[in-house]
């Protein structure tokens, strides 16, 4: 049984969460897992744990502030969710770990812009990055995940619409026709795996941060990050770096082409039978393929 050890960082007056598996003495790379959403939880990316038994380094999830275990702050609004905060979050906690002078990191869909977010900044300490499964720019993103929504059945389409107009989308017939996107495009394992389910619960039970910085469904997108880019930032990226995607993911190709066109040295990996959560939807070989780049960089 791989070690595990949980704890609390000091974040400002708030707490972050986090939970370290496998060995933080290693002299293998430490990797920290950031997940997405924003707004999810550590739940849905809870299988990159299984690096730690594979090749023998810690693999740190945390929840971010205002998600999950961490502090929850249900009364701040937009102004406040901002990727300067997630990114003082991301540096308070490689300092609290005492990691920050050697560390990978790997983000899964918003974890990944965030991830880029911080990676273009250069830290010394980054020796790897993961993007998993993320865009460069919300407008691609937007301009795809609509794209992909036209080939839903037309009655579904006709109920998206019909509630997006009235403003009912928190009607459970709207709930139901966005879980047809979800279950093509998002996590094609049906029905979803406990871990992906744990994650969905809490962001139903407090939405917060991703009603505020995203907007209600993935092709409706009208929070904070409506006009995020980093695509003219992406060459400043230094550390090596491994894009992964699924065949059939929301992050289709044309969302993450930036990345690969302007990372320099960058390697993509798309998974065959996969849409935004390899991890989940082909575990062993995902875990097996960022294991195998993170040990090139040991």
């Amino acid at each position: 049984m791989t070690e595990e050890t949980e704890g609390y960082i000091t974040f400002g007056d708030h707490r972050t969460w986090y939970r370290v598996t496998g060995p933080l003495d290693s002299p293998r790379l430490p990797l920290v897992v950031a997940h997405g959403g924003p707004g999810c939880t550590h739940d849905y990316v809870d299988a990159f744990k299984d690096i730690a038994a594979l090749d023998g380094r810690a693999v740190i999830h945390y929840d971010q502030l205002g998600n999950g275990n961490s502090t929850r702050l249900p009364e701040k609004g937009p102004d406040f969710w901002t990727v300067d905060l997630f990114l003082a979050e991301l540096d308070t906690l490689l300092r609290g770990l005492g990691i920050q002078d050697r560390y990978a990191l790997l983000g899964q869909s918003w974890g990944g812009m965030l991830g880029a977010e911080h990676a273009v900044r250069r830290p010394k300490g980054l020796k790897a990055l993961v993007v998993a499964n993320s865009p460069a720019s919300m407008h691609t993103w937007v301009a795809e995940a609509n794209r992909l929504r036209r080939d839903l059945p037309a009655d579904v389409q006709e109920t998206l619409a019909r509630h997006e107009a009235a403003g009912t989308i928190t009607d459970p017939e709207y709930v139901t026709a966005s879980r047809v996107f979800y279950d093509r495009h998002v996590c094609r394992v049906v029905p979803w795996p406990p871990e992906v389910a744990r994650t969905f619960a809490v962001m139903d039970e407090d939405n917060t941060v991703y009603r505020n910085m995203n907007g209600p469904t993935e092709f409706h997108v009208i929070g904070t990050m409506k006009d995020w880019t980093i695509e003219d930032r992406l060459r400043d990226i230094a550390a090596p770096t491994l894009l992964i995607s699924g065949r059939h993911d929301e992050a289709t190709p044309e969302v993450v082409r930036p990345y690969v066109e302007r990372v320099p040295g960058i390697r993509w990996v798309v998974f065959e039978h996969s849409s935004h959560m390899p991890h989940v939807e082909e575990r062993e070989l995902c875990i097996r393929t960022v294991s195998d780049f993170l040990v090139t960089q040991d």
